[in-house]
């Protein structure tokens, strides 16, 4: 039982009442950071919220941004994607996790979720952050909008407004971290998937400028966002199905039953230009809108202060094959044509990627096309844009343990490395064969090790390797065993750059 008395902070808006934990952690849960996006405000930039009297309860945890429910085939990506929607409009809100007698200037680690865009929530078992509490760290975990209303590009609304409310989670973090013992000026941005794609936008983000210090891109992408143009496309599409001419204000009065409605059947869009490709491959039809990708305006200088710590797994592509029996059966036409939406020139890239691995069969070969194509050359671009820079630090590493999951084909495909990252491998929902980590017992010293080191990253700006440069491309290797490399991918780099 929980004898402690139940922690209170005062943040700007006013009084939280939190949770002590047993483990000497406090959780604060539900607080608001922006006001609830009702009626056309969905489709405005985030606002602050109305201050409270008296104490919030901070102990339970809130609605979430409005979504349908995510599955994955055969593997079990509940604990990733959390139990779908939980209704109530106050949902732009963060999840503070804290040493209980933190006494200040702490480092704070601020996560995004992935989930395509149109899913995840601060309710995923994967990121409870009492791990980082425990271990010295103020972890913020925060809900941004998704799908139509997050991410939708409309004429009359500002585009990008999930990642305009990450911008505002950040400001709010400014003001109010510090009572809850973190430090504002040490502040590390972090995310994977979806999310680590919103912090290489953010790194382009003027606005987002003093926020933060440092940043963490897992399995991302810095060439993820469509042009205006193909966005264009998904609105089109999005008015279309609702009925309604592709405007803010025609939006407005549409609930969000039907937005979310609307938004699961825009799947499978052509947004393949003369002149782009589609970075998504179709996967899903909402991401950043950005004419310049956010590696481009690194490379021309945003974000050159913050220190980067950039990578992803071995075999990012098996995720959207194996559990959906796409692996094992592909064919060559399969490989060609996972080419053919990625490269302007599919003959060469497969024969590039056939002359680097000999022995691969179909499906290795198909899910090493579509990983590089989603994250391995935009996370590739992004470090190298960053590390041209001076002024800070660029890391990079490849997480490269193999789960045993769907008879031990799963591997170090993409999200495998959170449950290290927040040192949650011994979660009982993870294990077993159609579990994310598989049904053999994960090694602990792998949580450990990643959780340590992602907090020494984010306390000192240093994970403990040599950084990446334009002429040494260094990256760790992590499995059970730790091997610095010198640019991991070299055979395959010339039909990326």
């Amino acid at each position: 039982m929980n004898h402690h008395p139940e922690p209170v902070v005062t943040t700007a808006q006013g009084t939280v009442r939190g949770l002590r934990q047993d483990d000497g952690t406090a959780a604060y849960l539900n607080i608001p950071y922006a006001a609830p996006p009702r009626g056309a405000g969905r489709f405005a930039a985030p606002r602050p919220h109305e201050a409270w009297d008296g104490v919030r309860d901070a102990t339970a945890p809130g609605p979430t941004a409005p979504q349908s429910e995510r599955q994955l085939g055969s593997v079990d990506m509940s604990p990733y994607f959390g139990t779908g929607w939980s209704r109530g409009e106050d949902y732009l809100t963060v999840n503070v996790f804290t040493p209980a007698d933190a006494n200040g200037n702490l480092p704070v680690m601020v996560f995004v979720h992935g989930g395509g865009f149109v899913a995840g929530s601060t309710r995923s078992a994967l990121y409870d952050g009492s791990a980082f509490a425990r271990d010295g760290v103020v972890l913020v975990t925060l809900n941004y909008r998704l799908g139509i209303a997050g991410f939708l590009d409309l004429p009359g609304a500002p585009a990008n407004r999930g990642l305009l409310d990450v911008v505002a989670a950040l400001r709010w973090v400014r003001e109010n971290i510090a009572a809850f013992g973190g430090s504002p000026h040490n502040v590390t941005l972090f995310g994977q998937s979806a999310g680590a794609t919103i912090v290489g936008g953010v790194l382009a983000t003027p606005e987002a400028t003093g926020l933060f210090r440092r940043a963490i891109v897992q399995s991302g992408s810095g060439l993820g966002a469509f042009t205006t143009g193909q966005a264009a496309r998904v609105t089109q599409a999005a008015a279309d199905v609702l009925g309604v001419e592709p405007h803010a204000d025609a939006f407005a009065d549409i609930p969000d039953e039907r937005l979310v409605e609307a938004a699961a059947q825009l799947a499978g869009i052509d947004l393949r230009t003369a002149t782009h490709h589609d970075p998504l491959l179709a996967l899903s039809p909402f991401c950043l809108v950005l004419d310049t990708q956010p590696a481009d305006s690194v490379a021309a200088g945003s974000g050159a202060g913050i220190d980067l710590l950039i990578g992803t797994n071995t075999e990012e592509g098996n995720l959207y094959l194996v559990p959906v029996d796409q692996y094992a059966n592909s064919t060559a036409a399969d490989v060609d044509d996972t080419a053919a939406r990625s490269h302007p020139d599919p003959a060469r890239l497969v024969e590039t990627y056939r002359k680097s691995r000999p022995e691969a069969s179909y499906g290795e070969l198909r899910s090493a096309i579509l990983g590089d194509a989603l994250f391995g050359a935009g996370s590739r671009a992004l470090a190298g844009a960053h590390a041209a820079h001076t002024q800070s630090a660029t890391f990079a590493y490849e997480f490269a343990w193999r789960s045993t999951a769907l008879n031990g084909e799963l591997g170090a495909t993409h999200a495998v490395e959170l449950p290290f990252v927040f040192d949650l491998a011994q979660l009982p929902e993870l294990r077993g064969a159609g579990a994310l980590l598989g049904p053999d017992k994960p090694p602990a010293q792998l949580a450990t090790r990643m959780h340590e080191t992602w907090i020494r990253f984010a306390t000192t700006g240093n994970p403990g390797w040599d950084p990446y440069n334009t002429e040494r491309r260094a990256t760790m290797r992590i499995d059970t065993e730790w091997t610095q490399v010198d640019d991991p991918r070299r055979q395959e780099r010339q039909s990326w750059m």
